[in-house]
């Protein structure tokens, strides 16, 4: 059962970095400058696409990542020890690039961005 679920959250993180990394998508760049403007979308009410408390569990997995305590420390079980941080960072990674990809689209949509909404999409530009 374990290694199904671990071998679930190998295929996600899998696919998120295949989002992440194609041709003509957002940057890594562009993704993490969405992040605040994500924010402050959700808090003003104007995109309802995600919550604030998932972006929460995000930040708490983040935190728990780079945290040095943990429920399987590294430093009694070895390699077992990372697993639970593996299985964190590829949640975080795979949560991060959907909540990114779903708020640029949205973005997009309804006219807006970084530069206001002023840059005309480049699949319309023939």
């Amino acid at each position: 059962m374990a290694r199904a679920r671990t071998l679930a959250y190998v295929g996600a993180l899998g696919r998120a970095v295949r989002t992440a990394t194609r041709p003509g998508g957002p940057s890594i760049g562009e993704r993490a400058g969405a992040l605040p403007r994500m924010v402050a979308a959700i808090r003003s009410g104007e995109y309802t696409g995600t919550s604030m408390v998932k972006l929460g569990l995000v930040v708490a997995g983040a935190a728990y990542v780079v945290s040095p305590v943990d429920l399987l420390p590294e430093g009694i079980l070895g390699v077992l020890g990372l697993a639970d941080d593996a299985m964190v960072l590829g949640w975080v990674a795979t949560t991060v690039v959907e909540e990114t990809e779903r708020f640029l689209e949205w973005e997009r949509t309804v006219g807006r961005g970084p530069d206001g909404g002023s840059t005309v999409p480049s699949d319309v530009v023939g």
